[in-house]
């Protein structure tokens, strides 16, 4: 081939290697940038699954921090708890290994206190009385020396309250019912007056059969002065004189049966018709049954002014002379003389000696 022809077709060969070498270039080229795209859209994918990973992994943990939380809260409340009931534990130790002189002390308080307030409430010294005893025998039993400053502060206090003249309510209200029952029996003034006036009249009526007994023994003892005469005259004045006396005392009895006199001090007595009688035996009875009420509510200044009102009805309108009225009359004066308000002492040297001593243990 002529060196003319040949420089063409190996230009054009040269250009069709160059095309073919960039082709494939162009084709390398384009399957690597389609690899990068495979393999950025495969990060990308990763990389969305990592972040949704992450995300619940964050939300767990948020919940786990939740829970934990509350874990934790729950497990403060209960060692709160807990030593709450350690304290109260070594509290109940504590108290459970006390010793027995802090115990019998502690008890022998408690008592006497319990005793002061019933001994407020019923105003009877017995509560505290019975309690400063059995108190006094359990330190005596116990036989401790240390104690024995308790045990004469205890003394001290039961003397002190034994000497105190406490109002028994009980008694006093016995002595009231006692009185109470006796009023529908008591005589009025007003009643016996009248039955003296019909035992007059009484009296009176019968007076003409009496004369006439004693005019027959008059005639007898006149008869018998003549037959004395004529037997030896000279002993007749002596006779005479002696059936004249007799005669003169016979007449002066049956005059004195006549005559009734009485002192009445209080007219207003005498004025009470039948029908009032009741209604004055009732009011006495209210009168008294009210001092019973108000001696129970210890309130003895009423009871002390309903008492005097009883008295002097008792004294007024009813025979002071009849037994059962003086009996009646001495109930209510009793009553009113003991019904006084006196305070039971305080047992402050034994509740001092206790506190000293629980100190000193």
């Amino acid at each position: 081939m002529p060196r003319a022809s040949r420089g063409p077709w190996l230009g054009a060969v040269l250009a069709g290697v160059l095309a073919v070498a960039s082709a494939v270039i162009a084709w390398k080229a384009d399957q690597r940038v389609a690899t990068l795209e495979q393999e950025l859209v495969r990060r990308q994918q990763d990389s969305s699954t990592q972040s949704a990973e992450a995300r619940m992994l964050a939300k767990q943990a948020q919940q786990g921090m939740v829970d934990a939380t509350a874990k934790v809260a729950l497990l403060e409340a209960r060692v709160a708890e807990t030593s709450a009931q350690r304290g109260q534990l070594e509290d109940l130790i504590q108290s459970l290994s006390r010793s027995r002189d802090e115990n019998v002390l502690g008890d022998i308080e408690q008592a006497v206190r319990v005793a002061l307030q019933q001994t407020a409430i019923t105003g009877s010294a017995e509560p505290l009385v019975a309690t400063l005893k059995q108190s006094d025998e359990r330190l005596a039993r116990y036989n401790q020396p240390r104690l024995e400053n308790v045990r004469r502060a205890i003394a001290r206090d039961l003397d002190r309250v034994k000497a105190t003249n406490v109002t028994d309510i009980s008694s006093l209200g016995i002595k009231l019912d006692e009185a109470v029952r006796m009023i529908d029996d008591l005589p009025l003034v007003a009643a016996i007056e009248a039955r003296g006036r019909e035992l007059t009249a009484r009296s009176a009526s019968g007076s003409p059969a009496r004369g006439a007994a004693t005019t027959a023994s008059t005639a007898s003892a006149a008869a018998a002065a003549s037959s004395a005469s004529a037997a030896g005259g000279a002993f007749w004045p002596t006779h005479v004189n002696d059936v004249v006396n007799d005669i003169a005392a016979r007449v002066w009895g049956e005059a004195r049966s006549l005559i009734r006199v009485t002192r009445i001090d209080t007219p207003e007595a005498m004025l009470i018709a039948p029908e009032q009688a009741y209604f004055l035996r009732e009011n006495l009875k209210l009168r008294l049954l009210n001092a019973r009420l108000a001696l129970l509510s210890r309130q003895f200044e009423t009871a002390q002014s309903d008492l005097q009102v009883a008295q002097g009805s008792l004294d007024r309108f009813f025979d002071r002379a009849n037994k059962r009225t003086t009996l009646a009359a001495e109930l209510v004066k009793q009553v009113a003389a003991q019904a006084r308000h006196v305070g039971v002492p305080r047992p402050d040297d034994t509740l001092a000696a206790l506190t000293a001593a629980s100190a000193g243990r």
